[in-house]
């Protein structure tokens, strides 16, 4: 009977400490997605330019050769990674309630498809993207990371500290750029600093 005893209270004893290990992980797993929601909360205030620089950053502590390659004429490719002797293009897009449309990802398998030899594109949201995106990307040599698989990758390493956002006086509801003043045949208006990549415009009084 005493070993029956004891044999139960070993049973309950075991189970409970199991179950104590299980909350701790479901709590470190719970702890690390909302550092890296943060995180990713703070690459949405960055501007377009620091967001580039960021994975330029990001991909170098992955193991690449990086460099920003974004301004006018960049042809659709914001950052360069090399490896193991293959170029990979990068196309970064810090969006913060849009999502990304097939037409932008279209765009970017086309400015990249003939220059990519062995390599990929990675095109990177801190958002995420259509579903009609993702149907595109499929069967084309495109990763499509959206904000969840940028949490991932910065997990991965020792990812880079998020820089302080450069301030806008007039902020993008869309992609945090700043809106500058524009005028159209029906008066002046606010539109988006980074247009075509954000159309955001906003009526003024």
């Amino acid at each position: 009977m005493k070993e029956l005893y004891f044999m139960m209270i070993g049973i309950v004893v075991l189970a409970l400490a199991f179950r104590i290990v299980i909350d701790l992980m479901s709590r470190r797993s719970q702890i690390k997605w909302l550092l890296g929601k943060k995180k990713v909360q703070e690459l949405q205030k960055l501007s377009p330019a620091q967001f580039e620089e960021y994975i330029a950053a990001l991909f170098q502590s992955l193991g690449y050769k990086a460099r920003v390659t974004g301004g006018k004429g960049d042809g659709g490719v914001d950052v360069e990674a090399e490896k193991d002797g293959h170029v990979h293009y990068i196309q970064c897009k810090k969006f913060i309630t849009s999502k990304v449309p097939v037409g932008a990802v279209r765009d970017f398998y086309g400015a990249i498809a003939d220059r990519i030899d062995g390599g990929k594109g990675y095109f990177i949201t801190t958002n995420v993207f259509t579903l009609d995106a993702e149907k595109f990307a499929e069967d084309k040599p495109i990763e499509l990371v959206d904000k969840y698989k940028l949490m991932d990758y910065m997990k991965m390493v020792d990812a880079p500290s998020v820089p302080v956002a450069t301030t806008t006086t007039h902020p993008c509801p869309k992609c945090g750029s700043e809106l500058v003043n524009r005028k159209g045949k029906y008066g002046p208006f606010l539109g988006c600093s980074t247009y075509p990549t954000c159309d955001y415009t906003e009526k003024l009084a």
